[in-house]
């Protein structure tokens, strides 16, 4: 049962530094403990001193005030450092481990994700899962410690008094809890989904503005975003009154527990001492402050768990090391670099897939894939390059089906080139080393003039070194594109995929780029490398001349090979 909670399988992740844990749990109940002790010495200091003893009779209890009164709030301090040092280190070696598990792991688990999507895993799921420790693992641990030593103390002075406490602190530290976590499970689940769809509003709206506001759509889009973190507030607020109840059960069994304290002094009072009658009725106040803080704890734990599950299902830490090992014994890169796609149904799923298609691309051979936005381009050459498994029918390189070779051979065999690819806030230089990290100058400057940014180059102050602040905000549309098909000329893949590789060119440099990367003759690629485009459409001089393969994809996705 254990095994199967997203928690305990999120655990690697974290790696939580376990003496960090140690060291903020025994500051926490030094801390809470000093509180504890604080009542039962003023409690006693009080009621000596209306006894009026001589004044040296107070003055240990009153340094003991002042010392547990100041080393409450400096422990707490401690507690504090501690415990968030080893929340952030957590979190750090979290988001690191998932990056390299993202990269080095099958490429469809990010490619079936939106940016924004994805970015809120990585970012607010893993804040949330590193929140486990300091707003749950750590109260709980305290509180459960405190609990014990308030019982056995006050069971020192009254048997039925420490039962009395025993069950007021089971029902304010296990029953509400349970049952505010239990309540606010589904509207957690909610606020968590309308968060992730309030972060794709926001990154559609940040990474294509331009586009939106020449559309007029991006208006619609910012209001789409404003209403889903209105719903977001909204089903945070419904998961809170869960814990509001939740909270309101210690308040109860405080007041039940004083009761019963005070019954317990009446039942003594002939044969106690007034001080101990008075530790007896005002140790259960601070008994209870640690406990007071579980129901927040039981909802920390709700959110940290579907925060686990969402983590888990881009990367499960229970099979990194299966996966490495499948990968190392898998196939290797074949001679034969024939592309071959039989019965192929493309798609994320299996409602937006279409028909099946068959194609097979030897060496050399230039592809189209043609058809309008929507119609399934870009889902067509994921597949082909092994970014997206087929719904159906298989893709194999050289006869060997790609989900079976190692993800470094297979890219260093078929690359994909995304409409969208992202350019680096560095160097051009750096931006076009991504493609191939020993290129020479020369080399870079040589891509960049043959897709006509040579004057662009002439005119950076830096050259190669200049930095592109903000990234592709700091290019036009057009260079942007230009850049991404120098990166293209760059890779050494001999299966090259571009997906709309002229997109926001003019209509003439579109065309005479568009029709270099097609011949196979003086063309922009060799000729003993396969070229797949998806396009919009073909120059329409070289549509006439053209006979190679021709995939003509209409709208909704409905496919058939010309």
């Amino acid at each position: 049962m254990l095994r199967s909670d997203p928690l305990i399988r999120a655990l690697p992740l974290l790696r939580p530094r376990l003496p960090r844990l140690v060291l903020a749990t025994l500051c926490g109940v030094l801390s809470l403990g000093s509180a504890l002790a604080l009542a039962g010495v003023s409690a006693w200091l009080i009621t000596r001193a209306w006894q009026m003893p001589p004044i040296l009779d107070l003055s240990v209890a009153v340094v003991a005030v002042r010392t547990f009164g100041i080393s409450r709030g400096v422990l707490h301090y401690c507690e504090r450092l501690a415990s968030h040092d080893a929340a952030l280190r957590a979190s750090g070696t979290a988001r690191s481990q998932i990056y390299r598990s993202l990269a080095a792991g099958p490429v469809d688990v990010v490619a079936r994700l939106d940016g924004g999507e994805l970015a809120g895993r990585v970012g607010a799921d893993v804040d949330d899962l590193a929140d486990v420790l300091v707003r749950a693992v750590l109260p709980v641990a305290v509180a459960t410690i405190l609990s014990v030593a308030a019982v056995v103390v006050i069971a020192l002075i009254s048997g039925a008094a420490a039962l009395v406490l025993a069950v007021c602190l089971a029902v304010a530290g296990v029953l509400a809890p349970w049952l505010s976590a239990r309540g606010a499970s589904a509207q957690e689940t909610a606020a968590r989904e309308l968060h992730a769809q309030r972060d794709v509003m926001a990154m559609l709206a940040l990474e294509h503005a331009a586009e939106l506001r020449v559309s007029g759509r991006l208006s619609g889009i910012i209001a789409e975003s404003d209403r889903r973190q209105r719903d977001w507030g909204s089903a945070l607020d419904g998961a809170a009154r869960p814990a509001a109840v939740g909270a309101a059960v210690p308040t109860a069994a405080v007041g039940v527990s004083v009761l019963g304290a005070v019954v317990a002094a009446l039942g003594i009072g002939a044969t106690a001492a007034p001080t101990t009658l008075a530790i007896l009725m005002l140790l259960p106040l601070s008994a209870f402050e640690a406990v007071t803080a579980l129901p927040a704890a039981a909802i920390q734990l709700t959110r940290s768990r579907i925060a686990a599950r969402r983590l888990l299902e881009l990367t499960d830490p229970g099979a990194v090391a299966p996966t490495a090992v499948a990968h190392a014994a898998g196939a290797a890169r074949p001679e034969d670099l024939t592309v071959r796609g039989d019965q192929l149904v493309a798609g994320f799923s299996a409602d937006s897939a279409g028909p099946p298609v068959t194609v097979e691309l030897p060496p050399g051979t230039r592809f189209v894939v043609q058809g309008p936005s929507g119609s399934g381009k870009t889902t067509l050459l994921m597949t082909l390059a092994g970014m997206l498994p087929p719904v159906r029918g298989t893709v194999e390189l050289g006869g060997v089906p790609l989900a079976s070779l190692d993800e470094d051979q297979l890219r260093s065999a078929v690359a994909f080139f995304a409409e969208d690819a992202h350019v680096f806030a560095t160097t051009v230089r750096d931006n076009l080393l991504v493609a191939r990290g020993d290129c020479t100058d020369a080399e870079l400057r040589a891509a960049l003039a043959d897709t006509g940014l040579r004057d662009w180059l002439d005119t950076l102050p830096a050259a190669l070194d200049t930095v592109l602040d903000g990234g592709a905000s700091a290019l036009s549309a057009g260079q942007r594109r230009r850049l991404l098909l120098a990166r293209v000329l760059l890779c050494p893949a001999p299966v090259v995929l571009l997906d709309e590789p002229t997109e926001h060119l003019d209509i003439s440099d579109a065309d005479a780029i568009l029709t270099a990367l097609l011949r196979t003759e003086n063309g922009l690629l060799g000729r003993d490398r396969t070229v797949v485009v998806a396009t919009h459409h073909l120059p329409s001089d070289f549509a006439d001349s053209y006979t190679g393969p021709h995939l003509t994809l209409p709208a909704r996705s409905s496919r058939r090979v010309i």
